[in-house]
């Protein structure tokens, strides 16, 4: 299904871009982005990354431009900008032209199913002597616990260190090299630094046998080192090398320091399983590359399982080929996740599976993501008093980009998410339960200054169409006071916000206040009502609404569209019956 035409987004000069999301938004405004990787000022919502993000459409290409597309299955559906370029042979290529220093590359990309090989990079026309090397190994997944899923997660992360620095009017060009044909998505262009100096008095794993060459198993070297160093009062250190890591780590009260994602690298599907810890855990600056090829929910194949303790930091990873990067239950009290970069996981990025009190999760970047981006199940116990701050979600594709489960007194601020896929919103704020004890949302829930772009899907269970912010009473009513503000939604395919009791159950929805959008290229209608309830509106403004402003049609009761001032633009009503086309 072709997504609708995207009007221009004229946004306040006060607003700053982040670099990452140059292309994100100006594929937003309906206008071409330049193929060039360059430096943009800070944007309001979203991430500050080391890398700039280009999109293979904007950059000079002699193979085929696909989509935009919103079937479910096709490549376009779940490219960032729903959008990417197939090349077919060998003498088809795409450049990028760059626009600031960069040494290394990173390229979300596909092959067909059952290829690997390399693609072949060149710089300003002379060919590198390493390749880029890509494989549908953790591609084309098939979930079939999951009604309505057809085969997914088309897109894979390949990324390489360059032989050489690059600078502003370089070309980057792509083509394949061992494979039939290679279709991509976007490169991510960045300046790694050198390898720095291991920390003065800290413990190194190579003192401890580690080998840097990822052969042999550097489980036991790793404890050992985490274990002097705790006793010493010291911090681990692991240096440039790839270190095979076979069996789970315990740690508590240590920290743990890497030379950098592109510098230090673990090898692992399974890190650290556990349930609890006394805290004090500081991660930072490593890359940990799973093996996860399929999605196995009983099975723990997560960077994290469990709790890290109170008063810890994640900061500064990379994580990749999981099933989920952080999977964290228990005692994880004023925990701080921070400037992580998550890519490629079959399930969840992150998930506050219940108990989670004053958890900050901020500045993250994730992409092609297999369920939920970011997540807040309030499971065994609330979470409360945690926060989503400042991240960058793009092409999840199945379900929500951002949701929160229940909950008590929880943020979701100044978030980007772009391009939801199957199953899914850009934000979900739900009382759906999937299991019990749950605990649903109560005091305030605040959803302010984020940035929606292309998001809500089409639910294949039911060809039900979804919203991009959906606020669901699933399996209770909804009775907590959710707050939406400066909200910014553009190019939505379907509605943008939407109440409904996703369970069939016919709760209410009630508590609701959203307050200073600004909607640009709805697909349908500004306000999808299907269950009862009332929510207030003011200064929500709306331009190129594709059918109307309200589909106001509860499967129960009524539900009251309050009105208060400042609102154009979405003042005729959808009758009910039938869905608009979008």
């Amino acid at each position: 299904m072709p997504s609708p035409e995207l009007p221009d987004t004229g946004r306040d000069p006060r607003w700053r871009r982040r670099a990452v999301t140059a292309a994100v938004a100006l594929l937003a405004a309906g206008t071409t982005a330049p193929a060039t990787a360059a430096a943009e000022p800070d944007a309001r919502a979203g991430a500050q990354t080391p890398f700039t993000s280009v999109e293979a459409e904007d950059a000079e290409t002699n193979g085929t431009v696909l989509g935009p597309d919103l079937t479910q299955g096709s490549l376009a559906s779940e490219a960032s900008g729903r959008r990417a370029v197939t090349l077919d042979g060998p003498d088809r290529y795409v450049e990028f032209s760059l626009g600031a220093d960069a040494n290394a590359l990173t390229v979300s990309g596909s092959v067909p199913d059952g290829t690997e090989g390399t693609v072949t990079v060149s710089v300003n026309g002379e060919r590198l002597d390493t390749p880029l090397r890509v494989t549908s190994e953790y591609s084309y997944l098939d979930t079939p616990d999951i009604e309505g899923s057809t085969t997914h997660h088309l897109f894979d992360h390949a990324r390489l260190l360059l032989d050489r620095d690059l600078h502003a009017g370089d070309v980057v060009r792509l083509q394949p090299g061992t494979v039939p044909s290679y279709t991509v998505d976007v490169a991510d262009f960045e300046q790694v630094a050198p390898a720095p100096e291991a920390p003065q008095g800290s413990v190194s794993v190579l003192d401890t046998g580690a080998d840097p060459t990822g052969a042999e198993d550097s489980a036991a070297a790793f404890t050992a080192a985490i274990e002097q160093a705790r006793a010493a009062g010291t911090e681990v250190w692991v240096p440039e090398g790839r270190f095979r890591i076979d069996s789970p780590l315990a740690v508590e009260q240590v920290s743990i320091i890497g030379a950098g994602p592109w510098r230090s690298v673990l090898l692992s599907s399974h890190l650290i399983d556990q349930t609890e810890s006394a805290g004090g855990v500081r991660l930072r600056d490593f890359a940990v590359l799973g093996d996860v090829t399929d999605r196995v929910d009983d099975s723990p194949d997560n960077f994290v399982t469990g709790s890290l303790g109170a008063g810890s930091e994640m900061t500064g990873l990379w994580l990749q080929h999981l099933k989920v990067g952080m999977w964290l239950t228990g005692n994880n009290d004023d925990l701080l996740v921070e400037g992580n970069r998550i890519l490629d996981t079959t399930a969840d990025g992150i998930n506050l599976n219940g108990s989670a009190r004053g958890v900050r999760v901020r500045n993250n970047f994730l992409r092609n993501t297999g369920d939920d981006s970011l997540a807040m199940w309030s499971l065994h116990a609330p979470d409360t008093g945690s926060s989503f701050t400042g991240n960058t979600v793009i092409a999840p594709n199945l379900a929500n980009g951002i949701a929160v489960y229940g909950g008590t007194d929880l943020q979701v601020r100044d978030n980007l998410v772009a391009d939801t896929n199957a199953l899914g919103s850009g934000i979900a704020i739900s009382n759906q339960a999937f299991a019990a004890p749950f605990f649903p949302l109560s005091g305030t829930i605040e959803v302010t200054g984020n940035e929606l772009v292309r998001t809500g899907a089409m639910n294949p269970n039911r060809q039900h169409p979804m919203g991009a912010l959906r606020v669901d009473a699933y399996d209770s009513p909804i009775e907590a006071e959710v707050r939406i503000a400066g909200t910014t939604a553009t190019g939505s395919p379907y509605s943008v916000f939407e109440f409904s009791s996703g369970g069939g159950q016919g709760h209410e929805v009630r508590g609701v206040t959203v307050e200073g959008a600004e909607l640009r290229g709805v697909g349908t209608v500004v306000v999808q009502a299907e269950t009862g309830g009332a929510a207030r509106f003011e200064q929500v403004t709306a331009e190129s609404v594709g059918a109307a402003g309200v589909y106001n049609c509860p499967d129960r009761g009524t539900f009251t569209v309050d009105l208060g001032a400042g609102n154009s633009g979405w003042d005729d009503i959808w009758p009910c019956g039938t869905w608009p086309e979008p």
